[in-house]
């Protein structure tokens, strides 16, 4: 066991002014108390208050927080009394002991509303002295590191209670390496397998590629040393959680992940962080979209570094942090740092954010007399900025990542009601299902016999559960749809041509394309795996590029039955290239909408009328009218060129119509005749090009429509 001796050595490492005979006081008494006293591992008890202690003096904290470590369990466990501590050591460790003896018996799994009121007194307490918190936290880092000697029960309900409450309040507070490490203990419980598997996976990664890391570090400080930059280079591969959860999350396997090494650069200068990226940027390629300055914009915590990703050696990709040494030790220790001793001195970190003010200003809402479940959903909220806490209408919490929908919310709580869902109603208002939802919504699932997951809603979908549920429920029950979707598919394909569709050349084309069968064929046409020039490619290569020609306005949609007809809705306009969608009418046919057409919510509870459209592929001809609406300068000869641009694009003006005149500007709207979207795209490029332009936009209006919707 660690000796007090070797307790003080630590201490005086960075703290050549610490009370020497107060820590041997408390060595001394703890261990009197504890004597007798053993762990389940059979050692003895008082090995593991010394462990927190160690694990504090390796955070570099001060000897009050020391000694509390050392004492934390004698009120509860021993002989010992408040009055006692206070009498030998005063009444700040007293108190501090007191408050971690508190927070020990709190039983933060319990039933929701005890652990709503527990909660608030794990932040009361922790308000008060934060140091309680930061001893508490300690205190279960080393359960955890010795939870082997635990019941398989208590193990469990240990490691969930750290998943959930301690490592994401660790994080909160800026101790990442400490939330990593108690987030990878409770995932060595909770999914010993997932764990094994991805540790299993970094040693064939590495038996294939060898040591990357100490040659991407290499190569960093090489890089480094010809730019003449002083900086300390360290390279690490991710923990086994962080990669297991990026994983979910992203709904990839092991071998996509581009982010399983980091390597951090430290340097002396805010100037040097800089420089060195340039230096990284310049010999490696940058990954777009991967890059973050949280120097300029510093996190909520106080946490401060630049991010990249670039594509290293063998072109593997590679995240890339670099910080200065007073940004590190904010980004290693987070709360920690406003305790931090160096040569028996406070450091003053100017980078460290206090997040007592957080804990302070969130509690101070909350008297006594506040619901507890109200102060635990204001807590949660703030803790888990990552994700989205949203409430069933019994109060359930549901957890889902940013960005999630209520499709997304509906298979969380089980498959069935997301199999079922219809529509959504949030904080008691209908929405879209492509909704995004936000922290602190209450959302309530409206569900239908006989409905069944749309092909839409895997493009709305963002969580892995839904997204693959949804795919099984098409596969399974939407196969006779996607096969008769791909027969009409094939039949305007063959007739493009001049051929005719028949069941033997469906067969030799089937045959040709190396498919099982017709059905699977057209199965897959119909699901969009391959379009169908492709099938009379197979059969009339020497044709297959004519279907270039120009489609008749009239099969400009696929997916209606031969009887059906169809119509453009004039609310959204859709053009080909859009993703649509029709909504049927009795005895007047399909009104195609654009898919996110303001007007589709109105249907939400109809879903029998939603047919899948999509637009056919090929040439179409410039019939889709679309209105733009543009802010034009009242100048001589404006108008007259803006017409001019639009026909130099090769199309038609059918109308115009002046909504404002002002003395110096004009707003009008202009129809216009239009192939596709990229026709679209290109009219738009041209008239905002022009310097008489002030704006332009496509105008939609949803009080416009051209059919009786009364049925």
């Amino acid at each position: 066991m660690t000796t007090d001796s070797d307790l003080i050595a630590l201490v005086r490492t960075y703290n050549p002014r610490t009370n020497e005979k107060l820590l041997l006081d408390a060595f001394a008494f703890g261990q009197d108390m504890h004597d007798g006293q053993f762990r389940h591992s059979g050692e003895a008890y008082f090995t593991h208050p010394v462990a927190v202690a160690l694990i504090l003096a390796e955070m570099q904290m001060d000897d009050a927080t020391i000694v509390t470590a050392l004492l934390h369990d004698t009120i509860e466990d021993t002989d010992a009394s408040f009055n006692e501590v206070e009498t030998r050591f005063g009444r700040d460790i007293a108190e501090l002991v007191d408050g971690v003896t508190k927070l020990t018996n709190l039983q933060l799994n319990s039933a929701q509303t005890r652990e709503a009121e527990n909660f608030r007194k794990l932040f009361m307490a922790t308000s008060r002295d934060l140091r309680v918190t930061l001893v508490k936290l300690a205190d279960r880092l080393h359960n955890m590191r010795t939870i082997k000697s635990m019941r398989v029960e208590k193990q469990a309900q240990k490691a969930r209670e750290t998943m959930d409450i301690y490592a994401p309040l660790a994080g909160r507070m800026g101790m990442q390496w400490m939330r990593e490490e108690l987030e990878d203990l409770a995932f060595r419980v909770l999914n010993p397998e997932g764990r094994n598997s991805i540790i299993r996976r970094f040693i064939t990664l590495q038996r294939e590629t060898g040591d990357v890391i100490q040659r991407i570090t290499a190569d960093m400080r090489v890089e480094l040393e010809k730019t003449g930059l002083q900086a300390e280079v360290m390279g690490r591969a991710k923990k086994p959680y962080s990669i297991w959860r990026k994983m979910q999350e992203k709904d990839q396997g092991f071998s996509r992940l581009s982010d399983i090494y980091g390597f951090r650069v430290i340097t002396a200068t805010e100037g040097d962080c800089y420089r060195v990226l340039g230096a990284i940027h310049q010999r490696w390629r940058a990954v777009p979209g991967r890059f973050k300055d949280y120097i300029s914009q510093p996190k909520t915590n106080g946490y401060r570094s630049i991010h990249t990703t670039v594509s290293g050696r063998d072109g593997k990709r590679v995240e890339v942090q670099i910080r200065t040494r007073e940004m590190h030790e904010v980004a290693e220790t987070g709360v920690a740092a406003h305790w931090s001793y160096r040569n028996g001195e406070r450091v003053e970190n100017r980078f460290a954010v206090d997040p007592v003010k957080w804990i302070s200003a969130l509690t101070e809402r909350f008297d006594e007399d506040h619901d507890h479940d109200e102060f635990l959903e204001a807590v949660k909220l703030e803790m888990y900025t990552d994700q989205v806490f949203c409430f069933t209408p019994k109060g359930d919490v549901i957890k889902l990542p940013r960005g999630a929908t209520p499709i997304d919310f509906a298979f969380a709580i089980h498959t069935r009601i997301g199999m079922s869902c219809v529509g959504a109603k949030v904080d008691s208002l209908r929405v879209p299902l492509w909704t995004r939802l936000k922290n602190g919504q209450s959302v309530e699932i409206v569900t239908a016999e006989g409905q069944t997951p749309q092909a839409t809603w895997i493009d709305i979908a963002v969580t892995g559960r839904a997204k693959t549920a949804i795919r099984r429920s098409l596969r399974e029950e939407d196969r006779t749809r996607y096969i008769r979707l791909g027969r009409e598919l094939a039949r305007v394909a063959f007739e493009n041509v001049g051929k005719k569709l028949t069941e033997k050349a469906l067969r030799t084309a089937a045959k040709g394309m190396a498919m099982d069968g017709v059905d699977d064929m057209l199965a897959n046409l119909g699901s969009a795996e391959f379009s169908a020039r492709d099938i009379v490619r197979a059969i009339y290569p020497e044709l297959a590029e004519k279907t270039g020609d120009e489609i008749d306005s009239g099969r400009a949609v696929v997916g209606l039955s031969s009887d059906q007809k169809h119509k453009r809705a004039l609310c959204c306009q859709p053009v080909p290239g859009e993703r649509i969608v029709g909504i049927t009418f009795r005895g007047q046919g399909v009104l195609v909408h654009a898919i996110d057409c303001q007007v589709l919510a109105e249907y939400e509870e109809h879903a029998e009328r939603w047919v899948d459209l999509r637009w056919q592929e090929g040439n179409h001809p410039a019939v889709n009218t679309v209105s733009l609406d543009l802010s034009i300068s009242n100048n001589t000869g404006v108008l007259g060129r803006i017409c001019t641009l639009i026909g130099d694009q090769d199309a038609n003006i059918s109308d115009l119509k002046f909504i404002d005149r002002k003395p110096d500007y004009f707003r009008l709207l202009i129809d216009t005749d239009l192939r596709d979207v990229s026709h679209l795209h290109r009219i738009m490029t041209a008239l905002e090009a022009d310097s008489d332009v002030s704006s332009i936009a496509r105008h939609r209006d949803p009080a416009l429509v051209n059919v009786d919707q009364s049925d």
